[in-house]
């Protein structure tokens, strides 16, 4: 079976989509000011280097991520200065 390619925009959706639903994971056992561009940011900065991968490792890179892991880049980017939380 052929792999359909998504349209960029698709793809922001997806990915858009993704992080709302991680974020309201989050939400629900309470860390209640998480948003999805937070999530995306914290997901993305390990593909500034390396550019996005395929579709199905930006999928387990955002549903697999732990709350220590999003709270660990939360709190270095606030130490960098680079996010106010």
């Amino acid at each position: 079976m052929a792999e359909e390619e998504l349209t960029e925009q698709e793809l922001n959706e997806a990915i858009e989509s993704l992080c709302r639903s991680k974020a309201e994971e989050f939400r629900l056992i309470g860390y209640e000011h998480v948003t999805g561009p937070e999530i995306w940011e914290c997901v993305s900065q390990k593909y500034e280097k390396e550019g996005i991968p395929p579709m199905h490792q930006l999928v387990n890179d955002i549903l697999s991520l732990k709350v220590t892991q999003f709270m660990n880049y939360m709190t270095i980017s606030a130490y960098r200065g680079s996010r106010l939380i």
